[in-house]
């Protein structure tokens, strides 16, 4: 399995709207690549920007490529989340999930 993270921030005011864009549109339309297998949004309020971290779960990095493309590195945006990040994380890591625990 691999997990790809990425970061990015808004401004405070753009925080709710950005994890509603993520929670209502972006992860449920990952549900339908094959090979997805969730993701989680993490988020932290700071006094002049908030910090979102996104990690998805994927089979493989070929299931990561059927989502991000080719050049996967690159961190893929919808166009309404451009307008609310005010600076981003230029390249989503990746890595490969040795043990999950619940």
């Amino acid at each position: 399995m691999i997990a790809r993270h990425w970061r990015g921030w808004t401004e405070v005011q753009n925080a709710d709207a950005y994890e509603e864009l993520l929670k209502e549109k972006v992860l449920p339309a990952l549900n339908g690549i094959q090979g997805y297998r969730g993701g989680y949004i993490l988020r932290s309020d700071g006094q002049q920007e908030v910090e979102f971290v996104v990690v998805n779960l994927f089979d493989s990095l070929e299931a990561v490529k059927l989502f991000a493309g080719p050049d996967y590195a690159v961190p893929v945006f919808e166009p309404e989340a451009k307008l609310l990040l005010s600076r981003i994380e230029p390249i989503a890591m990746h890595y490969d999930v040795r043990a999950v625990t619940v």
